[in-house]
């Protein structure tokens, strides 16, 4: 397919040609001045520079871009995922591995609608497979008001929207035919460990509805020439001692489709504050890991990512 077909199939691009984009800019823009484009729902005026939970005000800051190929294969491809880290974060997870980046809201250059989109077309010129937008729940507005930019100088890669999962179903309205592959983090399942660990304790409820959601816009993951499409991708981090509650989450993503693609990632090791928590001061073991994976498979969901990998780590003696 040329650049010119994929550019008019992307959804962004149709609703700048329709106008339909500039409004949901204007209404992402007036949220702003209240904010509640997240479940915190602070309520400062951003506009005007007042700061909320996540510390960012009018502009988003932007830590680093590039290709990333510490992605998942589908989302890799040849060129690598055209991430861009956005400085903040609307969660305050104690074990956070990125907190130079989503406890210091002002990492990195202030980001205005020309330096974003300009962002994109530099990774889409360096042929990254995608435009992966990584901890965007918190500048929503700031990427709409880039995207007609960038649609005007030939941006046609699909988006990613790379979220812990702690998004306001009302924001994720104003991304309906924007955002082509969702990817939350579906963190904990029990309300107690996420106001413990996440700073957050309406969390799994918010992520239910909020996974829910981007589902209903992208449905399941399409794979086409082994790279992602369209649709969602779960990633589930399993925690020391069960705290993410592996076993709920695959009987509700079953629930939602047995086809949803889903990441059991075993790569937790204590970060931030992690050394603090009982339990969360050690590694996560092997034996976690696939007591999850197999709790995941009783659930009879179908697609995980790296499932023969998970297979022949799990079949080998503890």
């Amino acid at each position: 397919m040329n650049n010119d077909s994929a550019h008019s199939r992307l959804g962004y691009v149709r609703l700048h040609e329709t106008g339909e984009l500039q409004k949901r800019i204007d209404d992402a823009l007036r949220a702003l001045r209240q904010c509640t484009l997240c479940p915190r729902e602070c309520g400062v005026d951003r506009t005007q520079g007042e700061t909320g939970f996540c510390g960012v005000g009018r502009r988003a800051h932007v830590a680093s871009f590039g290709p990333h190929f510490g992605e998942e294969d589908v989302l890799v491809g040849s060129g690598g995922s055209g991430a861009i880290f956005f400085s903040g974060c609307n969660l305050g997870c104690v074990f956070c591995q990125n907190e130079d980046i989503s406890r210091v809201p002002d990492a990195g250059p202030e980001a205005d609608p020309d330096g974003l989109a300009g962002a994109m077309l530099d990774l889409q010129r360096r042929g990254c497979a995608n435009i992966n937008l990584v901890t965007p729940s918190h500048v929503v507005p700031q990427i709409l008001e880039a995207l007609p930019v960038a649609v005007e100088h030939g941006l046609s890669l699909p988006i990613v929207y790379n979220c812990g999962g702690y998004d306001s179903v009302d924001t994720l309205a104003m991304l309906d035919g924007v955002v082509d592959i969702y990817m939350p983090d579906a963190k904990v399942w029990d309300s107690r460990i996420a106001a413990e660990l996440l700073r957050a304790a309406d969390y799994p409820e918010r992520a239910r509805a909020a996974i829910r959601e981007m589902h209903r816009q992208t449905g399941d993951l399409v794979i086409e020439q082994g790279l992602a499409a369209k649709g969602l991708l779960v990633r589930h981090l399993v925690l020391p001692e069960g705290r993410a509650g592996s076993e709920h989450w695959g009987k509700w993503l079953f629930e939602l489709s047995p086809d949803t693609w889903v990441n059991v990632m075993g790569q937790y090791h204590p970060c931030a504050q992690a050394m603090l928590f009982d339990g969360m001061d050690r590694p996560l073991t092997r034996k976690e890991l696939c007591e999850a994976f197999a709790a995941m498979q009783r659930s009879e969901l179908r697609r995980f990512d790296g499932k023969n990998r998970l297979f022949r780590l799990c079949n080998e003696p503890y």
